[in-house]
């Protein structure tokens, strides 16, 4: 025992150093422990953290105002006519029967709505945020490009190509228009093939449109037809694999997607008069209200009613030729004797005034006072690309003509 008590304080300096130790490593290991969870990821909804509330979707319904929408959720008549009166953010007419909504609730007994999101389209959206005044936000989700490369062939038309293979028929107004001086899709073929290169646009994960068309290649009765996207003098045109552009002085046509009625001919049996006699134009059949557009730059030299074509605009786009629209249906907003109006600019409707069985837009082209057959016109090509810029044109080019091939 003597032993013992004349070692007890080395004993006790011992322990309290033992343990002091293990009080370390315990705070060591504690603090591993921590350091190793991980830290959950804030989800986020419209920027909002959907977590911290009860979310919900839901669609506009029919006749369905904001109003209606508001209203249940407690949110008083004064705030919503604030809302109303913010039209210069937000229009709430504009809300749509079908389009979605989301609501930010608290989780606590009185659920209270803090914000609801409303979703113009797939990209664009509105927040009405009423933590505390109503404050009214607009907002996008992020977009993300994805380069793609897609081919096609037509068995009917060049729209069903795009809608046949499920992909966004929008390409295909796209590719009208890159290649409306070039050729006409009026007459395009069964069998005829179509290679793009462009940029789809992706938001969620989800198709929402399209974006660039870097290239194409179309094939047409045979003959193959380029299109390379191309900067000269800061502005984005496309031109063929010999650098000439594919913009010419005049559209092949003023109206999109119809069929023709009725050619060009010196000897047509009329179907109201019941008679045979000249038809110096084309009838692009379409239905009532088809945006007609100015096939090429001008001024509007006459516009009114003629008792055979009904509703009629003439243009005179240079000292060789002239224009003319008939039998529409009403004319663009605006447009007037004396207006200068731009290649592809609106310029009426189609309808079926004066002398017609149904609803189509004649066409006429007059080449030094004399009709011509318009879907055999030929027009000047615009600017081909400068010399100085050849040899950037020429590493564009290449960089897609295999590909398309």
């Amino acid at each position: 025992m003597k032993i013992i008590t004349r070692n007890l304080p080395l004993l006790i300096v011992i322990l309290i150093i033992f343990s002091c130790n293990n009080a370390q490593k315990t705070k060591q290991i504690v603090s591993e422990k921590i350091d190793s969870i991980p830290k959950l990821k804030e989800n986020l909804k419209f920027g909002i953290p959907v977590n911290d509330y009860i979310f919900n979707k839901k669609i506009v319904k029919q006749n369905q105002n904001i109003s209606d929408i508001l209203l249940p959720y407690g949110i008083s008549n004064k705030n919503i006519f604030s809302i109303a009166l913010a039209d210069s953010i937000f229009n709430i007419r504009k809300i749509r029967t079908g389009n979605k909504y989301f609501t930010f609730q608290k989780n606590d007994s009185a659920k209270t709505l803090d914000y609801l999101v409303y979703q113009i389209n797939k990209i664009k959206y509105v927040i009405f945020d009423f933590t505390d005044s109503v404050e009214i936000k607009l907002g996008e989700k992020k977009v993300i490009t994805k380069r793609r490369k897609i081919t096609g062939t037509i068995t009917s038309s060049l729209w069903n190509a795009f809608v046949n293979t499920d992909e966004d028929p929008m390409l295909a107004n796209d590719l009208s228009e890159i290649y409306a001086w070039s050729i006409d899709f009026f007459g395009i073929q069964k069998g005829d093939r179509f290679t793009i290169i462009y940029d789809e646009l992706m938001v969620d994960s989800e198709k929402v449109g399209t974006g660039t068309i870097y290239a194409a290649l179309f094939t047409n009765a045979g003959k193959d037809f380029y299109a390379f996207r191309f900067l000269q003098d800061s502005v984005y045109t496309y031109f063929d694999e010999n650098g000439n552009s594919l913009r010419k002085t005049f559209l092949k046509a003023p109206l999109k997607y119809s069929r023709i009625s009725s050619r060009f001919t010196n000897s047509r049996y009329h179907p109201v008069l019941k008679i045979y006699r000249p038809h110096h134009g084309v009838d692009y059949a379409a239905p009532k209200g088809t945006p007609v557009h100015t096939i090429g730059d001008g001024r509007v030299i006459k516009k009114g009613w003629d008792h055979g074509g009904g509703n009629f605009i003439k243009i005179k786009h240079n000292s060789v030729y002239t224009t003319t629209y008939m039998h529409l249906y009403k004319f663009a907003n605006s447009i007037k004797v004396g207006d200068f109006v731009t290649q592809g600019q609106l310029i009426g409707y189609v309808g079926s005034t004066g002398l017609a069985t149904g609803p189509h837009l004649d066409f006429r082209v007059y080449k030094n006072g004399h009709a011509i057959n318009p879907l055999k016109m030929e027009a000047p090509p615009a600017e081909p690309v400068k010399k100085e810029n050849i040899d950037v044109f020429n590493k564009v080019k290449d960089k897609y003509i295999n590909e398309l091939k």
